[in-house]
């Protein structure tokens, strides 16, 4: 989620790491007379509160059960981009290193085969809700290049094309809007910037600045209802060269270029998410948008901007593939996990913290707050989660037109590259060609020529 995984990082970061958000929380760093104590770290935004509060939950739960062990939440105040550096940051020394930390699905594999990751096989064997709770597709997000399982997974999620009703209305599209190819996403987007100029007709998320949101809800929600991919599974190749990369270019292009989009400024601020989402659609100033499905977490009753009219204000429809080809729709998915630091001092407390706070209450709990598509079976057959959302039952049936990104250890590398091409041709900095081959340039450079297929 940053420009290039292995950037160096800016020293003053390691300085700063106290003053942002990172001082451990609930104890005062105290431990208990036996010295005992593990380290919880996560992220958490102004927008993005949802995490934090499972946290403080399992906590308590822990530490009832086990009053001879502390608990030192730290929470890291960061937008993505920032918070993977950071907790790069303290996996670098055993001093700062957390036991247990919060991490995103497509690090689990490189951040396993640096050794960042304890493996937990022996663990969840002896987990009796590992086997009868959760959904045997969904551990594959945990699992590192060997076949061990280094993360349990927190919830997954699907995206589709979120768009304000009353705008439409106001603009005269119609409402169901079921567009059918990307030229009906462009053509309504004409449609609401003529008929509402102060308004942002459509928004994908692009460029640097948004980071992996640019990347997965951006770019490969287009990518991937082309002919084409990013990677090759069966040749173990990174795709170079392809039609389906440029015209996806090209759509970010027409956004952004065609002034049907936000601001290039705007869209490439980091705190664009909460503007879009926090402000703007409850004051009706947008058309459209690619985004997730735990985009209504937001304006639910305790989340971070409540919107109480939002179910009656906004609707989802599936994000259609370029031309209408099959399957019709397309979606992408992830997720977030917790993990156990492999240098950990309390490998057992650790595990039983995790085992905590995914059992099956917390997990109802999290994924209802947080607008999750669960991955326990008998959280996602609860009625409390069937029923607390009118848009749950449609992103989870997404699933059946999802897609994932490539379970490699270089994907976040590839990912900043993406990000890379998008905001040249965004800015107009480079053409759709120019930025498409900068990207093959940088692809093969980093994989090599072996390693990269034609499209």
């Amino acid at each position: 989620m940053r420009r290039s995984i292995s950037r160096a990082v800016p020293i003053i970061l390691i300085l700063t790491l106290g003053a942002t958000g990172c001082a451990p929380e609930g104890s005062g760093g105290s431990e208990n007379a036996d010295g005992e104590s593990i380290t919880v770290a996560y992220q958490t935004t102004s927008a993005f509160i949802q995490v934090d509060a499972l946290m403080k939950k399992a906590k308590e739960d822990f530490e009832s059960a086990n009053p001879d062990v502390t608990v030192n939440l730290e929470p890291i105040q960061a937008e993505e981009n920032d918070y993977a550096t950071k907790l790069a940051l303290m996996q670098r020394s055993p001093d700062t290193a957390p036991d247990v930390f919060y991490e995103d699905s497509f690090r689990v594999r490189p951040d396993a085969e640096a050794g960042y990751l304890l493996a937990l096989d022996d663990y969840l064997a002896e987990w009796e809700d590992w086997d009868t709770g959760f959904i045997d597709s969904a551990k594959q997000a945990g699992v590192g290049s060997d076949g061990s399982t280094y993360a349990v997974p927190m919830g997954t999620d699907t995206r589709a094309l979120w768009y304000n009703k009353e705008v439409f209305a106001q603009a005269g599209l119609p409402v169901p809007w079921e567009p059918k190819t990307w030229d009906d996403i462009l053509s309504a987007a004409e449609t609401v910037k003529a008929a509402i100029p102060e308004a942002v007709p459509f928004n994908i998320y692009s460029g640097t600045g948004m980071g992996e949101a640019a990347s997965m809800q951006g770019f490969e929600m287009l990518l991937y209802g082309t002919e084409d991919t990013l990677y090759d599974d069966d040749e173990g190749k990174w795709i170079v060269g392809s039609q389906g990369f440029k015209d996806s270019l090209q759509f970010v292009s027409d956004v952004y270029v065609g002034g049907l989009g936000p601001e290039v400024a705007e869209a490439l601020d980091s705190n664009y998410y909460q503007q879009l989402n926090g402000e703007w659609y409850p004051a009706n100033q947008v058309g459209a948008s690619i985004d997730g499905s735990w985009i209504a977490g937001n304006w639910l009753a305790d989340g971070p901007t409540p919107w109480p009219e939002w179910s009656e204000v906004m609707a989802v429809t599936p994000m259609p593939t370029q031309d209408g080809g099959e399957p019709g729709a397309t979606s992408m998915s992830g997720g977030w996990t917790l993990a156990v630091g492999a240098g950990t001092d309390n490998p057992d407390a650790a595990f039983d913290f995790i085992s905590t706070a995914l059992n099956k209450e917390n997990s109802l709990s999290y994924n209802v707050n947080a607008s999750q598509v669960p991955v326990r079976s008998d959280v996602a057959e609860d009625p409390e989660f069937t029923e607390s959302s009118p848009v749950s039952g449609f992103f989870s049936d997404l699933v059946e037109v999802t897609n994932y990104r490539p379970t490699t250890s270089d994907y976040a590398e590839i990912s900043g590259n993406i990000q890379q091409a998008m905001e040249a041709v965004m800015t107009g900095e480079q053409s759709v060609d120019e930025a498409a081959a900068a990207y093959d340039e940088a692809v093969t450079s980093l994989v090599g020529e072996e390693n990269v297929s034609q499209g």
